[in-house]
Formats: C-alpha cells, sequence, structure tokens
C-alpha cells in the first residue's frame, strides 16, 4: 500500500509521549523536532491518528519541503507538490500558516502565492481554467521558519484537543490534549485510583479515564478527511472498530475529583456523563485544606493560578497547603503543574522529577513526587 509522510504537531515538551502513542498505533520512522512528531505509514493511519491519538494537536500530511526565501522560490516550491494525488477537481484549497525568521514575513502575500501555485498545479492536471472549489475542505497550511518552508494538508479540521465532551469550561480549562500528556507522565494505568482536587471542569479526571480504559478521545468526533474522496468510509469505519474493540473493559480504575466552587462541581459531573466515563468518577465540593490524602492513590492537579500579585500570592498559599496535606511519597504519589519558578519552595519539598511543559504560551514545569 502506498505510504505517506504525516505530521503531529504537540505541545512543547510532550514530543517524547506522542512519539509513543504513534509507535503504539503502528507508525514507522518516527522522529521528533520541537513541538512536533513526523512518521510514516498507509492511508488508514490517518484514520487511527485522528482517532486514537491522545496527545496531538492535528494530524496533517507533510507534502513537500523546499527553500523560500523569495515569492518566485516559493511559487515553484509548491507547484511541484503533487497535490492531485490528495485533491480532486472540485475539492476547495484554503491557505493558512506563519512565517518566522524568514525573508518572507507577509503572511497574506505568503497565502496568495501558494494558493495560486497551487491552482496552476490542479488547473494543469485536470485540463480547467480555474479550480471551482464547491466540495470537500483540504486545508493547505504551511510553516516559513529560517528560509526553509514546508508545506501541510490538515486532515483534521477542529483540533484534536476538541473530543467533544467539554462544551463547557471554567474561566481557565487545561487543554485536553496537555491533560492526556500530563496522565501519561504521570503512569496513570488500568488499576490507578486517581484523584484531582482542583478539578475545575473534570478534564484531567476524564483523561485519566480516558487513558486507563484505553478509551480513543477521538470516537465521538468527525474529521475534515472524513468527507475527501481520497479516503473511503470503509476506512474510518474499520478503525472506530478497531478502537472501540480496544477499550479495556475489566479495568478496575476509579477518579474522586474535589472542588470548592459548586460551579465546578455540576459542570465537571456535566463533562464526565458526556464524555461516557460518569460511573468512574465522583466528583465533590471540598476545600484543599480538609483534603485526605488516601494510600495508594495518586494525585494530580493543575491548581489555580493568577496573571495579578494579589492572585499570585494566593496560588502560593495554596501551594504551601498543598505541601501539608500532600505527602507525595511512594504509598501516595503526586503530580502538580505550574507556571510559578519557586513551587518547591512554597511546596515545601524538592520534586522527584520535574518536566517543562507549556501552557498554551505559558512555560509550567510538572512537579512529579512519588519517593518521599
Amino acid at each position: 500500500m502506498e505510504r505517506i509522510t504525516l505530521s503531529c504537531p504537540c505541545h512543547f515538551g510532550l514530543e517524547r509521549t506522542l512519539k509513543f502513542e504513534i509507535s503504539r498505533i503502528g507508525g514507522e520512522n518516527i522522529s521528533a523536532s520541537d513541538g512536533r512528531v513526523e512518521f510514516e505509514g498507509d492511508i488508514s493511519l490517518i484514520a487511527r491518528a485522528n482517532i486514537c491519538l491522545a496527545t496531538a494537536e492535528r494530524v496533517q500530511i507533510k507534502l513537500g519541503e523546499f527553500k523560500a526565501d523569495t515569492f518566485d522560490m516559493l511559487f515553484e516550491g509548491v507547484k511541484k507538490l503533487p497535490l492531485e494525488r490528495f485533491i480532486p477537481k472540485n475539492g476547495a484549497f484554503p491557505v493558512k500558516g506563519h512565517s518566522l525568521n524568514s525573508k518572507l514575513t507577509s503572511i497574506p502575500a505568503c497565502q496568495s502565492i501558494i494558493k495560486k501555485a497551487a491552482a496552476d498545479r490542479l488547473c494543469g492536471k485536470y485540463g480547467v481554467g480555474f479550480m471551482e472549489e464547491t466540495g470537500a475542505v483540504y486545508q493547505l497550511s504551511f510553516n516559513i521558519i529560517k528560509d526553509r518552508a514546508v508545506i501541510y494538508l490538515d486532515t483534521s479540521g477542529e483540533g484534536l484537543h476538541k473530543r467533544g465532551y467539554r462544551r463547557n469550561a471554567n474561566a481557565a480549562p487545561i487543554r485536553e490534549t496537555l491533560a492526556a500528556g500530563i496522565v501519561d507522565i504521570a503512569m496513570v494505568k488500568r488499576d490507578t485510583v486517581f484523584c484531582d482536587p482542583f478539578c475545575g471542569s473534570g478534564t484531567l479526571l476524564i483523561e485519566a479515564a480516558y487513558k486507563a480504559l484505553n478509551i480513543a478521545p477521538g470516537l465521538k468526533r468527525k474529521f475534515a478527511a472524513e468527507k475527501w474522496e481520497c479516503i473511503s468510509g470503509e476506512i474510518w469505519r474499520n478503525e472506530r472498530t478497531r478502537a472501540m474493540d480496544g477499550i479495556i473493559k475489566d479495568s478496575s480504575f476509579y477518579a474522586y475529583g474535589y472542588d470548592i466552587d459548586p460551579e465546578c462541581v455540576e459542570l465537571s459531573r456535566a463533562n464526565c456523563v458526556k464524555a461516557g466515563v460518569k460511573n468512574r468518577i465522583r466528583i465533590d465540593r471540598a476545600d484543599i485544606r480538609s483534603y485526605e490524602n488516601k494510600a495508594d492513590t495518586l494525585t494530580v492537579c493543575n491548581p489555580p493560578y493568577g496573571e495579578r500579585m494579589l492572585e499570585i500570592r494566593e496560588a502560593e498559599e495554596l501551594y504551601r497547603i498543598m505541601g501539608k496535606v500532600f505527602a507525595g511519597d511512594a504509598a501516595h504519589p503526586c503530580a502538580v503543574i505550574s507556571p510559578h519558578e519557586d513551587f518547591e519552595s512554597f511546596f515545601g519539598k524538592k520534586a522527584d522529577k520535574q518536566r517543562k511543559l507549556y501552557n498554551g504560551m505559558m512555560k509550567c514545569r510538572l512537579y512529579s513526587y512519588y519517593r518521599g
């Protein structure tokens, strides 16, 4: 079967986690760079990757890479790409992207050049004077970094963090893909007892359940490439069946969530229902001061953190309280994500392990405690 190169952007710091995920679903020749993992596979891997990958932001087909420090070079480079391999005669092909540290700085100009080059290529291949673009969407995207252009075709549509269970969120939700990476790093397993004492909208709880039960995060949503002519509906049906068959039904996983805000409690409960894991998770209202650190329970949380000085001081006080109620030893392991550079000082314990992560553009660290 014909091989294609796929590429998945991810949160900085989750490249290793995503690389392992891709190896599990059958990706080959996997390579990771900052915020992106590339791999090879057949056409069915497009469907499998979209349905199954928990930490990827989207799944893209890598169409080509070339030097482009002039608009002529950009035009000719795009015109050489085998776009007709995926985009049919009636396909719509909008263009978006970005440029960094390159001579071609105007994004609108780059979009226009790439659009024109793609249209020229496709018109020539299909023997038409213009592309009608009345069919399915084949989103072209570009990265131009240090005068080197990479052209992608997006297969996902909406970002993969949009699982479908979190239509509502609290003021500062953690993205689902980052939460999935955190629970993976924290080593959630099929028999884990899990707790999030700052559950917010329930994202960490739900992603932990998905991890433990091996529930593919994309099972309940649709993807742009499902409308493409080059990928049959049978492939998508087979991959969804494969994912359903992989769910671990005899897992003993159970989770507890707490939040001081009653609205967050109700929101988390509603999202757990949407996610289909309500029978695995109990959520109640509670203050962190009354937290009971039960033995053999993995505690993972994203405590509130403000931008203003007063809110930061409140966060620091929370860290002090957490340091008193979290044992952070072999029987009571915990992992906390925080952007505060002095988190360990306020928490009162040096982490057994740290992992640098980015929550959006905010640099954070995941502090893991499991030795005591």
